[in-house]
């Protein structure tokens, strides 16, 4: 459990993780993933408003930081899918926790 005490030690394991995640991408890469594998087009069908540059900018940065992995078959054309990994799996709290804060926050905000 994360302490305030030695914060300056926590400082770094809150970055990578920060450096792995950030963006206004890559959680709902990772949340479109989490439902099953997916191919490039479903992805962006799920998430809505990215550019397939920016996508595929985020999804190299994934399979980089080992949060998703891209398997091509041998068919023609070529068929590339998505998966999350067990790694990737594993920030799947981070996730729940960021819906149940950002629903509170909207009604904060929206007063709804």
């Amino acid at each position: 459990m994360l302490t305030r005490e030695g914060c300056p030690g926590n400082v770094l394991a809150i970055k990578d993780a920060l450096e792995a995640l950030e963006g206004r991408w890559k959680l709902l890469i990772m949340l479109s993933l989490s439902t099953g594998n997916k191919r490039f087009k479903q992805i962006s069908k799920d998430i809505g408003g990215i550019t397939d540059k920016m996508l595929s900018k985020e999804l190299k940065i994934l399979e980089t930081n080992k949060l998703v992995t891209r398997t091509v078959y041998d068919t023609f054309p070529p068929t590339v899918e998505y998966a999350i990994t067990e790694h990737g799996k594993s920030a799947e709290q981070i996730l729940d926790v960021l819906y149940l804060w950002g629903v509170k926050h909207r009604k904060e905000i929206m007063g709804e």
